[in-house]
Order: structure tokens, then C-alpha cells, then sequence
């Protein structure tokens, strides 16, 4: 891993909602180590500062794709780069999604808002090998159907299995509206052998790990990307802990049988 930021510059920007910009970043120079789905970066805002930001999207020759929302100095001046833009970038960090750990079983993604990017590869990952896995079903959900992502991507996941929920509809809304834990009843998987990848808030998180236990999918193999506070991304400043946990050392991915109790701990 890089801990000195190597330039980049963009190469794309999309505006996936509102407040959500997906930036194609290659490299200036020699590209970074591989990343895996489910490792971040930590991006460089020239002047402003540094923000992680887990892959959304893993190109050839190291050019990678994030999935920035505004909500802050940093990420808001991420999210107004146009192309050709500098951007520092050092990485990878962090855990990633074991999809070896799920191949001959059944796949679950369950997103909740902008947790469907760190996701994104993982799908990718999924689709590229169908025939290594069992089905594959997709479960997304967000506050209103203007702040879903990629939904244009949504088609080539329905040939397998997609459903989307949103918490608020908007007029001309014929979807599903609530939780995205209710989407579970429908989808299609046995939870026996079935491999659960789920990120998004933390209250969703700890209800679908709750659902998925509850349906009879074994807590260490439901993973869970968590988020806390990272600053240096190399497990030396402690902003990220979560119990025993450096998050940018020992997770962000982790296994729903080592988060259940953190995460059932107020404001650990």
C-alpha cells in the first residue's frame, strides 16, 4: 500500500443523484498496489484535506472508480472535480469482501443508500464467475427513489435477482416502500450455505444481521463493512476503533459474529 499519496487525475465524473458523484480516477504515474472489493482508499483533495472512500468499481490498469456523496469540506470538494482534475490517492486499505468464502452457495447483497458502492464490485466479481456461485440476489435500499444508485445497472442484476425499496416514494413511485430488511422475505436463497454481504447505516446493518441469524444463515457467514472515523488508514492514530477493532486495519469487512456484539453496544 501507498502511505504517500500518488497522483491521479479524472478521467470521468457521473452524477449518480443529487448529492452522489461516481469519479473514474487513473493514475498519473505507476499505478497503486490491486485493490479488492470492499478495500478504500483514502482520496486527497489538493488544499483540502483527505476523506476513505471505499472502490466502487475496479478498472484495468489500476484505474479506479469512487462513489463520493457530499456531506462534507472534503467530499464536497471531491464531489465538484470535473475531468482532467488532480486527485491524491494512496491505498489500498483495509479488509475486503471474501467472495472465495461464498463460491458453490448462494449470494445476498443488502445495501442500504450509498452502502450499494462498496457492494458494486462485489457484484461485479459475482457476475464475472456465475457459474462459481449459486443465485444471486440483490436487495437495495434508499431514503427515496431520486437517491438510488446505478440504477441503470439494476436490469443486468434483475437477470439474476433484484428488488429495490425506498423509505419515502415520490409520485409515479410503484415500488416497494419500507425497509430494506422486508425485501428478505422474497428473495431467493437457502440459508443454509448462503453467503451475506451487506453495508449501509449501522441501524440496518445490525437489523439485517439480526433477520439473516434469525432466517438460519450462520452469523460468521453474514459480512458486514463498518464505518467509523479514519484518519490514517494504517491503524496508528485509533480514530476508527470500535472495541478491539482498528477498523482501517481489521475491517472495514468484518464477520457479523464478531460485529453482532459491538454493534449492540450504544455508542461504542
Amino acid at each position: 500500500m501507498s502511505l504517500v499519496p500518488l497522483p491521479h487525475r479524472v478521467r470521468d465524473r457521473r452524477e449518480e443523484t443529487h448529492d452522489v458523484v461516481t469519479l473514474t480516477l487513473e493514475p498519473v504515474g505507476e499505478p497503486l498496489a490491486p485493490f479488492a472489493p470492499g478495500r478504500f482508499a483514502m482520496l486527497y483533495a489538493c488544499g483540502v484535506g483527505e476523506v476513505p472512500v471505499s472502490v466502487s468499481r475496479i478498472h484495468d490498469g489500476g484505474v479506479l472508480g469512487h462513489t463520493v456523496r457530499s456531506v462534507g469540506p472534503v467530499s464536497r470538494a471531491l464531489h465538484g472535480l470535473r475531468p482532467g482534475a488532480s486527485v491524491g490517492v494512496r491505498g489500498p486499505f483495509g479488509t475486503g469482501w471474501d467472495a472465495a468464502a461464498a463460491r458453490g452457495g448462494d449470494v445476498l447483497v443488502v445495501a442500504g443508500g450509498i452502502g450499494l458502492a462498496p457492494l458494486r464490485p462485489l457484484i461485479d466479481a459475482v457476475l464475472a464467475e456465475r457459474e462459481a456461485y449459486g443465485r444471486l440476489a440483490v436487495l437495495a435500499g434508499a431514503r427515496t427513489p431520486a437517491d438510488l444508485l446505478y440504477t441503470e445497472e439494476f436490469a443486468n442484476w434483475r437477470r439474476p435477482y433484484a428488488a429495490v425499496t425506498v423509505d419515502r416514494p415520490a409520485e409515479g413511485w410503484a415500488g416497494r416502500v419500507g425497509v430494506v430488511t422486508a425485501l428478505l422475505d422474497e428473495a431467493p436463497f437457502t440459508p443454509v450455505g448462503t453467503t451475506a454481504f451487506v453495508c449501509g447505516p449501522e441501524v440496518m446493518i445490525r437489523a439485517t444481521g439480526r433477520a439473516l441469524v434469525h432466517r438460519g444463515v450462520s452469523p460468521a457467514r453474514v459480512q458486514v463493512s463498518l464505518e467509523r472515523n479514519m484518519r490514517c488508514a494504517t491503524g496508528h492514530c485509533g480514530h476508527c476503533q470500535l472495541g478491539p477493532l482498528l477498523l482501517c486495519r481489521d475491517g472495514p469487512v468484518v464477520g457479523y459474529d464478531q460485529a453482532e456484539s459491538l454493534l449492540s453496544v450504544r455508542e461504542l
